[in-house]
């Protein structure tokens, strides 16, 4: 039987940091895979995943019990994913083809294509929306989750992910009629 993230965590602050490093391999692909989602770029998603880690390291003190650890890392990743975009003062333009080939593909080519063709028009939604669509869709976190991890309100998540789909609908129709 595998220690809980919470049972791990007391042993950290009991002493026991090599416990640290299974939180890292339990949440690193996770993390890593949202970082990448929100940066468009897998370069500054490693470094954000590390930053995260580090901070909740140092952190681990103000976790609470009551939180899921899962989801107090996650609110740490976005937070160090919206310092790097600021700091970039933009969200890095997605290469596709690099994207897309990072992802599983089961079904052969048409699933690769189509894979591609999301990423480039995952590129064109503000940071706020590509923000929404990765923790609903890629991390199928209710709005609740979201808005625990963002800071931002039920009902603003739930605008954003609807205007984010749209505009993925008619991006995507783009491409396919092109």
């Amino acid at each position: 039987m595998h220690p809980s993230d919470s049972d791990l965590v007391r042993q950290v602050l009991a002493g026991n940091p090599e416990a640290f490093a299974l939180l890292v391999d339990r949440h690193h692909a996770r993390c890593l895979r949202v970082a990448t989602h929100l940066l468009a770029c897998s370069d500054d998603a490693e470094d954000v995943v590390q930053d995260a880690f580090v901070r909740a390291y140092r952190h681990l003190g103000n976790y609470h019990d009551r939180d899921k650890f899962g989801a107090w890392l996650t609110r740490i990743l976005v937070n160090q994913c919206r310092t790097r975009a600021s700091k970039n003062a933009r969200y890095v333009a997605l290469d596709p083809e690099a994207h897309a080939a990072g992802l599983t593909v089961d079904a052969g080519d048409d699933a690769f294509e189509r894979r591609a063709e999301l990423a480039r028009a995952m590129q064109h939604l503000v940071p706020e929306q590509r923000e929404a669509i990765t923790l609903r869709f890629s991390e199928e976190l209710s709005y609740e989750e979201m808005a625990s991890i963002t800071g931002v309100g039920v009902s603003a998540l739930k605008m954003r992910v609807q205007r984010a789909c749209a505009r993925l609908r008619t991006l995507l129709t783009e491409y396919t009629s092109a």
